[in-house]
């Protein structure tokens, strides 16, 4: 299964595998129905979750009625216990960068947001969009999710000063990115430009950096305050592992 996985990741591109996956993604519900592990999107239960990776496959990380990862299921449960954005009784501006599937219905869904979603390709995008030109008039969005998005863009420091840009003052960001906790350093190289050394080197073919522990301070240089959140440290453990999470990970909880 994982070299299957493995084979469609690397081949097909994502806006076809977005809408190859509405259609497969009730059949592997139903075939993968357990009690072993949870969905905390859904509140769904299976025996398995499947394996996932453009390079080196992670067992048991994508769920088979959402198609959520690691980083969603945390974001998710962040949100909705952390935060006032599923409850919140002002109306709130949200833009959504490169939106996920877990999360577009839901929360084209919710009645006290206003939902923008933008990318360059996604079928999902309201707006098409460049990060590093957005449309948007300044000071617009109380929050912005923008997750796995600033590894794939070659000038991430114009990217995120047009998320500073358009996002309200004391509004909030939500930027993860895949990140080398053992790394100080970012680290990138222009001149990798082949899709397998870029799968190598970056993890993925069309990553063009590793982020290090300094990306936190990258941003702050920016003008984001930053809080580097590890929430699975606030989770029992046996729920990091019922909802398939990745310890310590750290979410990027920014607001200007």
């Amino acid at each position: 299964m994982k070299k299957i996985f493995k084979f469609i990741l690397n081949t097909i591109p994502r806006p076809i595998l977005i809408r190859l996956s509405i259609v497969v993604r009730p059949i592997l519900a139903f075939l993968l129905k357990g009690n072993k592990f949870t969905d905390p999107i859904d509140g769904k239960s299976f025996r398995m979750f499947l394996p996932y990776g453009y390079g080196n496959q992670r067992n048991n990380v994508l769920s088979p009625s959402t198609l959520s990862l690691e980083r969603h299921r945390l974001l998710w449960l962040y949100l909705q216990n952390e935060t006032d954005f599923f409850t919140s009784e002002n109306k709130l501006e949200v833009l959504h960068f490169a939106p996920e599937q877990e999360f577009y219905k839901r929360f084209k869904k919710q009645k006290n947001i206003n939902y923008t979603t933008t990318d360059l390709l996604s079928p999902l995008a309201d707006v098409k969009a460049d990060i590093c030109n957005l449309p948007f008039d300044d000071n617009t969005y109380d929050i912005i999710f923008c997750n796995h998005v600033l590894e794939h863009i070659p000038d991430d420091t114009k990217a995120m000063q047009e998320l500073y840009r358009v996002l309200k003052p004391g509004g909030m960001g939500i930027f993860q990115i895949p990140q080398d906790l053992s790394r100080e350093t970012t680290f990138s190289d222009d001149s990798i430009t082949d899709p397998k050394e870029r799968a190598k080197i970056f993890g993925q073919y069309d990553h063009v950096r590793v982020y290090g522990r300094d990306y936190f301070d990258k941003l702050r240089s920016i003008g984001f305050k930053v809080e580097e959140v590890d929430y699975t440290n606030t989770i029992a453990s046996e729920l990091v592992t019922k909802y398939c999470l990745a310890k310590g990970e750290i979410i990027p909880v920014c607001f200007k």
